[in-house]
């Protein structure tokens, strides 16, 4: 590993550190999504995968990114954080009176929010339209949005899919966290085995898959160019609550917070101290 790499993990460690820390804190938190997703948010903003203007959030030729799974709102605000895009007195702030940062993202409370969700199913619609926009205004900008894999159940999903295909939004790229499990278990015991490459092709997308957990591999993915007419869909593969024993590839753990015991396995994987936590 090189030191520009060593000093990536740390700095992703202390973002699952100060995830856990702010959650904890708030009250309530889905940190295995948060962590699922978060070198995947990662590559986006601090990699500056995501074109965007740091002094400028409402830059026209920008490029747009909505986390659709928004649950993992915690995981998003924590990468902009990191990339000097929110303060970290706002981010302590999550869920305190008066906070502008809750459990999923919202377009009122910062600029660099370009979608509201939360109610899943309805980001790849909202991507569509901003793909369609753009292509319409002749920008250059590019659309990415992440789904879930339990979320791909919702059929507005493959109506925007199919939509997308039809209008040859080549400025569209839409990632998936494909941890294979959702709220209540895993994904193939809820709706069945699904070949995720095989139905986005048929679909009229060109596809690709990655380590969702590599941020060098997730980078170079996320850079190649589209096919001309055609969406791109990325199939990163992630291990849900990615970076705790306990937490990874358990259903239990969609929206939960440790007890006694189970704290004490976050605290000694996470490197917390009994100051920092309380």
């Amino acid at each position: 590993m090189t030191g520009k790499e060593n000093g990536e993990q740390k700095e992703l460690q202390e973002l699952r550190k100060k995830i856990f820390l702010t959650g904890y804190k708030g009250g309530m938190a889905h940190l295995a999504s948060c962590y699922s997703s978060l070198e995947i948010l990662y590559a986006l903003y601090k990699k500056k995968t995501l074109r965007y203007d740091e002094s400028n959030p409402e830059w026209e030729d920008r490029d747009r990114f909505i986390l659709s799974k928004g649950h993992a709102g915690l995981a998003l605000y924590g990468v902009m954080m990191a990339a000097g895009l929110l303060s970290e007195e706002e981010y302590d702030s999550y869920l305190q009176p008066g906070s502008h940062i809750g459990g999923e993202p919202c377009m009122r409370d910062s600029k660099w929010v370009e979608a509201t969700t939360g109610s899943l199913g309805h980001g790849l619609s909202m991507a569509v339209g901003m793909a369609l926009a753009l292509k319409a205004n002749h920008s250059p900008a590019k659309v990415y949005v992440l789904l879930g894999d339990g979320e791909c159940e919702e059929g507005t999903v493959w109506e925007a899919a199919m939509s997308a295909a039809a209008f040859g939004l080549d400025n569209l790229v839409a990632i998936l966290d494909c941890n294979q499990i959702q709220k209540m278990d895993f994904v193939d015991k809820t709706i069945g085995m699904v070949n995720w490459e095989e139905k986005w092709t048929s679909f009229g997308w060109s596809v690709g898959t990655v380590d969702g957990h590599d941020v060098s591999a997730v980078e170079k993915t996320l850079c190649v160019p589209n096919e001309p007419g055609k969406p791109r869909f990325v199939i990163a593969h992630t291990i849900k609550g990615k970076g705790v024993s306990i937490m990874e590839n358990n259903p239990n753990w969609h929206f939960k917070l440790p007890g006694k015991k189970e704290r004490k396995v976050f605290m000694e994987e996470l490197g917390i101290s009994e100051e920092e936590l309380f």
